[in-house]
C-alpha cells in the first residue's frame, strides 16, 4: 500500500520592511483620524498623540537600528548606552494605552469616532513597544544568553509600568530625566520609602507589568504559531 505525501509549501516569516510598511499604514490611519477630527471640530484635542506616537516609536527605531547594524553596538560600553537610552524611552510605547483615559472628554465628537481614534493610537504603541521588546530580547540573547526570557521580561515590564505611572500620574516625562533630575528622584524615592503610603500607585504598576506582560507573550507566541 502506497502513501502519498503531499508537499506544505510554508511561506517564509515576514520580512521586515513588511512589517515596516504595515506599522506605517497604522499610523498614517491613527494620523488621518486625528487630523480629520481637528478638521471637523476645528480643535486640536487629540493632535499631541501624534506625538505620543512619535516618542512611542522612538525605541523601535533604536532597536531597529542596532539590528541592522551591529556594530554599533560592538563594544560593551556602547551596548550598555544603547541599553539604558532605549529603556529611558520604552515606557512611552505602552504609556499611549493610558490615552484612553481622555474618552468622553470632549462632546464634540462622536464617542465612537474618539474611541476609534484612541484605540488606533493604542494599538500602534502597543505593537511598537512588544517589537521593540521582541528586537531587544533577540539582541540581549547573542550577547548575554543567561538572561534573556524571563529574567529579561519581567524587570523591564515592571519598569515600563513604572514609567507608565510616572508620566501619567506624576506627570513626569523622559526628559524630566535631564531637566529635573532631583523633583524625579524626591518622587520616586517617596514611592520606595513609602510603599504603604503609596499602595495604590503599586498596585497600578503591578496590575499594568502583568498586564503588558501577558500582551507581550501572547502577540510573541501567536507569531510562531502563525510561523
Amino acid at each position: 500500500m502506497s502513501t502519498n505525501i503531499t508537499a506544505i509549501n510554508i511561506r517564509p516569516a515576514v520580512s521586515n520592511r513588511e512589517i515596516d510598511k504595515t506599522l506605517v499604514l497604522s499610523v498614517l490611519f491613527s494620523v488621518a483620524l486625528i487630523m480629520a477630527r481637528m478638521v471637523y471640530t476645528g480643535t486640536l484635542t487629540y493632535v499631541f498623540l501624534i506625538w505620543n506616537i512619535f516618542l512611542g516609536a522612538l525605541p523601535y527605531f533604536i532597536t531597529r537600528t542596532i539590528s541592522k547594524n551591529p556594530a554599533l553596538t560592538a563594544s560593551r560600553f556602547r551596548f550598555i548606552l544603547v541599553f539604558l537610552l532605549w529603556l529611558f524611552w520604552m515606557p512611552n510605547s505602552f504609556y499611549i494605552i493610558t490615552d484612553l483615559f481622555h474618552l468622553g472628554s470632549t462632546p464634540n465628537m462622536p464617542r465612537w469616532y474618539d474611541l476609534a481614534l484612541i484605540l488606533s493610537c493604542a494599538w500602534n504603541g502597543l505593537l511598537l513597544g512588544v517589537l521593540s521588546v521582541r528586537q531587544m530580547e533577540k539582541i540581549l540573547q547573542e550577547r548575554a544568553p543567561k538572561i534573556s526570557g524571563w529574567w529579561f521580561i519581567v524587570p523591564v515590564m515592571f519598569l515600563n509600568a513604572w514609567g507608565v505611572y510616572i508620566g501619567r500620574f506624576l506627570r513626569f516625562n523622559t526628559w524630566d530625566i535631564v531637566s529635573n533630575p532631583f523633583v524625579l528622584m524626591a518622587d520616586i524615592l517617596d514611592m520606595l520609602v513609602h510603599p504603604v503610603e503609596n499602595r495604590y500607585a503599586w498596585g497600578m504598576v503591578l496590575c499594568y507589568s502583568v498586564m503588558m506582560g501577558i500582551m507581550y507573550l501572547t502577540l510573541k507566541q501567536l507569531s510562531r504559531a502563525i510561523r
